[in-house]
């Protein structure tokens, strides 16, 4: 007998995984009979499905409100100066008057991205643009700067000089007229006026100014702010003869503006018979101070007052025969200005630029701030180390304040001068010789004039404390909390507030049109923007809950209506949707015909979903709603929509009810990346679309998802052509 025997042969399945990974740069998945290659989160497979490609989401429409930085496989969203990140990739304007009061010492103004102290009637802001300064009290111990009007006689020519050590100001006003400022005005009485160089009276007077106006006129000549002839220069300089009268060899006058036009053209028949004929037109004003020490018991305040008067209109006298002579200048940086220039040296000043420009290519700039004009160098250079400029087109720099008046070049401002008071101490201006904020006090910035009280009686262990964390309060509290010095007890920062730190004495306001949920907040990150809904009728758009990417705030209730251009239907793609994981639906989002609860529903889910699904509404119209309980909150969703022609509906509901659509992994990804979406709903759209991006883009989609819309489209197309 014959035994027969039959073998049967397990055909194992081949893990190609194993192999090298599959060639896939990824996640290689072994399947029946084949392999799948699949990207990380942040990257997207190319058409060869097996590289992985970073996602620039930075390319992406309404990624950042502000700044966008792609990274490998994610992206940083960073915000511009005053504002702050929320809700991961919004900025909302930060309120920094929240912030104990933005530092400021009277009042606060929140503007957007920035913020203004504000003083009461009769002072004026410090330069730290926080503390506030009466008007009428200059600082102590600090040398106003000040104007130095020096005439001299040799023969019977006099030569007169205005020297403009700091504060000197030079507006040019236009081709013919131009305004120097030199020194600071003195105001006493009545309200306080802005003085003419945009800066507050600062003088300590015993009495009312002198003040002396003064005109002159130049014949053939028209006003240009031009760098002394070299030929004046020794001949200008000397010293007035043994012989010869000084009506001012040295007259401090504490400030002095001069207009000089030459725009104004001459009346009468005189002027209309010689057209060529220029008249220029200076003004001078002069204000000159009584200092105290000048008073003595032989000459009281009103005989001093008469002897500077006598002495000003002295050196006024000497100062128009200088004029007329071609012999006055105005001194900057050392370098000597002449005031005007004859008009043969017309086709000369055409060539060159004006006062505090200088030539790039063929323009004439104004030296940027920062910097000032060199006449003997003929170009702008920045401003040397312990000095500032804070105006354009300047030809001198001002000089910096304290005992250490020192600081970088180029400086564009008096905070970036050196020597500021550090934080803990306080001086009147703001520079050394600083003092220690006393016990009970704090400072948390530099370059401050006081010192915040703890307040509530609260004292601090030593002096030159840094901030409120150092008083000693009687509790210390959390974050979340702020301090009362009134009650000394903690308080929870209200809706709307957060507190990230221990021990402070506010709670800071959420960025921008944001709120919290709760009070007790400790992170900005708690801050939501609950604004949403609203009227769609746009060919392509999205439906976003509140605060996305952020988790969308609790107990709101966001609305949606999407009413599509005629003879065009709705299609709809969730990519994913993130909603609390519990039983009770407490967060519910719902798409149907109309608000009655009777209508025609198209989607409803209570659930967290990261699969993506497509669907047509089953409706011309759709309103949708989502509703949030008062404890819940997740990230929710972006869902985009598209509106296609109502001629290919049956296309559309072929694409998206074929499960290839959502069989591997590559082609739900493709329903959540924005760039491929879109490229998506332009075929949907408008079919004929399909061939661009099967042709023209072919790196944009996977073969495989090429390969599903190919039969469907040209199936479709067919009996048109």
């Amino acid at each position: 007998m014959i035994k027969r025997f039959s073998l049967h042969i397990k055909h194992s399945n081949i893990d190609e995984c194993r192999l090298n990974n599959g060639g896939c740069d990824h996640i290689c998945r072994n399947t029946v009979g084949s392999f799948e290659c699949s990207c990380k989160k942040g990257y997207k497979l190319l058409i060869n499905e097996r590289t992985c490609q970073d996602i620039d989401e930075c390319s992406f429409d309404r990624t950042c409100d502000h700044i966008c930085i792609n990274t490998p496989g994610s992206f940083q969203c960073l915000c511009h100066k005053g504002y702050t990140l929320y809700g991961l990739t919004h900025c909302g304007d930060v309120d920094e008057c929240s912030i104990n009061r933005g530092g400021c010492k009277f009042g606060c103004v929140n503007t957007p991205g920035s913020y203004e102290c504000t003083c009461p009637a009769g002072c004026r802001l410090h330069w730290n643009k926080k503390d506030c300064i009466e008007l009428v009290i200059c600082l102590a111990g600090a040398v106003s700067p000040r104007a130095t009007l020096t005439c001299n006689k040799n023969g019977k020519k006099d030569s007169c000089s205005l020297t403009c050590a700091s504060k000197a100001r030079f507006l040019p006003e236009s081709d013919n007229s131009y305004t120097v400022s030199c020194g600071t005005p003195i105001l006493r009485q009545g309200p306080p006026q802005r003085s003419s160089n945009g800066s507050y009276p600062c003088i300590e007077t015993v009495t009312a100014p002198i003040k002396q106006k003064a005109s002159f006129k130049i014949k053939d000549a028209k006003c240009h702010l031009h760098p002394r002839m070299k030929g004046k220069q020794d001949e200008m300089g000397r010293n007035g003869t043994p012989g010869g009268a000084t009506p001012c060899s040295d007259c401090q006058v504490t400030f002095v503006n001069l207009k000089c036009d030459s725009s104004k053209k001459g009346k009468g028949r005189r002027a209309r018979n010689s057209p060529n004929k220029e008249v220029t037109r200076i003004t001078l004003e002069f204000e000159a101070e009584i200092k105290p020490e000048e008073v003595t018991a032989s000459c009281n305040l009103n005989c001093v007052r008469q002897k500077v008067e006598k002495k000003l209109k002295s050196a006024i006298k000497a100062l128009k025969k200088s004029i007329n002579q071609e012999r006055f200048l105005i001194r900057f940086s050392g370098m000597e200005y002449e005031l005007a220039r004859k008009l043969s040296l017309a086709s000369e000043r055409q060539e060159n630029c004006g006062p505090g420009q200088q030539r790039l290519g063929s323009k004439c700039v104004s030296c940027l701030q920062g910097t000032y004009y060199h006449g003997q160098m003929e170009q702008c250079v920045p401003c040397p180390s312990g000095t500032y400029q804070e105006k354009e087109g300047q030809l001198s720099c001002d000089l910096c304040p304290g005992s250490d008046a020192y600081g970088p070049a180029g400086a564009t401002n008096i905070s970036s001068c050196a020597g500021q008071c550090p934080p803990g101490q306080y001086s009147v201006d703001g520079f050394k010789p600083c003092q220690l904020c006393p016990r009970g006090s704090y400072q948390p910035e530099a370059g401050r004039a006081l010192c915040f009280h703890c307040g509530g009686g609260l004292t601090t262990k030593h002096e030159g404390a840094f901030s409120f964390q150092d008083c000693d309060t009687k509790v210390q509290c959390s974050p979340g909390h702020y301090y009362n010095t009134s009650v000394h007890r903690c308080i929870r920062c209200a809706v709307g507030t957060y507190q990230p730190d221990f021990r402070q004495n506010y709670c800071i306001a959420c960025p921008g049109n944001t709120t919290t949920d709760f009070d007790g907040s400790t992170s900005v990150s708690q801050c939501k923007n609950r604004q949403c809904g609203g009227e769609l009728g746009e060919y392509t758009g999205y439906i976003e809950s509140p605060n996305y990417p952020g988790n969308y705030p609790a107990n709101v209730e966001c609305t949606w209506n999407i009413n599509p251009p005629p003879k065009r239907k709705i299609l709809i793609v969730v990519p994913e949707i993130f909603l609390p994981s519990e039983d009770e639906c407490g967060d519910v989002l719902v798409m149907r015909k109309n608000s009655s609860p009777s209508s025609i529903t198209t989607y409803e889910t209570c659930q967290t979903y990261e699969r993506p699904i497509a669907f047509t509404a089953r409706s011309r119209k759709l309103w949708i709603n989502f509703k949030t309980s008062e404890a819940n909150s997740a990230r929710g969703f972006q869902i985009p929509y598209v509106t296609y022609d109502e001629d290919y509906e049956q296309l559309v509901e072929d694409i998206v009810r074929d499960g290839r659509l959502y069989a591997s992994e590559n082609h739900q990804e493709i329903l959540k990346d924005k760039k491929l979406i879109k490229a998506f709903f332009d075929v949907l759209a408008h079919p004929q679309n399909y061939f661009k991006y099967t042709e023209k883009h072919k790196e944009m989609l996977p073969r495989s998802f090429i390969k599903l819309l190919r039969s469907k489209v040209s199936s479709f197309l067919r009996p048109y052509k």
